[in-house]
């Protein structure tokens, strides 16, 4: 069985020797570092208006970690709820090049609503934050969640694209948008790689080296016909990003009932 590992937590620069995870911690001064969704394309923009930078920081340090979070209401972006374990992040909108968007808010962990089941059980690696109200333009824009009609559609076998700014597989710096279009697979699939997965996982194929990687954490995974959210991105294989192990994200429909309480959004 496969190990794996949380997508934000690789782009951290301190190592967390005790608990298996090899992260790494960033300066400002030196963005960006970790590397991009692996064998993707850039993004043109407007691709994914829905997608916002995020910089996960800490008071009174100059080091950050990045990830991204999704637009879903005018004021309210979701994200994984291991963005969310800092003081504060400054939301980037309008990003095509990464912690450089048309405009960016600051907003404090006061904010910030975590799953109350993360991280004890798996599946609910999921968060919002409340955010100033933003009007909606070409380039920043809402996506829409699935209705809860959906809430039992499990997506196996749609294509689907995901967007972020994490690691790239030849190791070099980017600083585009990057997407890769993937395929949602079965649970009962996914569970060959990394064993008995709960409803609220949903996982990807990654053929050719083709997946999210470290520092996409909380981006989106959309599908391509009639586009809705269906997964958050949430976890990797500890191998790498390019074995071939499925990527693995929260499933949205499996956190309708949550989403809307706590935010009021649904359809």
């Amino acid at each position: 069985m496969t190990a794996l590992v949380l997508l934000l937590s690789l782009v951290f620069a301190a190592a967390f020797a005790n608990n298996n995870q090899t992260t790494t911690k960033i300066s400002l001064e030196d963005l960006p570092v970790g590397t991009f969704i692996t064998n993707g394309y850039p993004a043109p923009e407007g691709k994914a208006p829905y997608i916002v930078s995020l910089l996960i920081r800490t008071d009174n340090s100059n080091s950050a970690a990045i990830g991204s979070g999704i637009i879903i209401g005018n004021t309210w972006v979701l994200t994984a709820a291991h963005c969310l374990t800092t003081d504060y992040v400054d939301i980037h909108y309008g990003s095509t090049w990464r912690v450089n968007g048309q405009y960016h808010h600051s907003v404090r962990k006061e904010n910030f609503i975590r799953h109350h089941l993360w991280p004890d059980t798996n599946g609910n690696d999921i968060g919002l934050i409340r955010t100033p109200h933003v009007d909606f333009t070409p380039t920043v824009n809402k996506v829409n969640l699935p209705s809860f009609s959906q809430q039992n559609e499990l997506f196996e076998n749609w294509w689907a694209v995901a967007c972020g700014w994490g690691g790239q597989a030849n190791g070099q710096l980017a600083d585009w948008l990057q997407c890769v279009d993937l395929q949602i697979m079965s649970n009962n699939e996914c569970s060959k790689t990394y064993g008995n997965l709960p409803n609220g996982i949903l996982c990807v194929g990654t053929p050719d080296g083709k997946s999210t990687c470290g520092g996409d954490s909380g981006g989106p995974l959309v599908t391509h016909d009639n586009p809705i959210l269906v997964g958050v991105t949430s976890f990797g294989s500890a191998e790498g990003c390019t074995v071939g192990h499925p990527a693995g994200f929260t499933r949205v429909t499996a956190h309708l009932d949550w989403i809307r309480e706590h935010s009021g959004i649904a359809y």
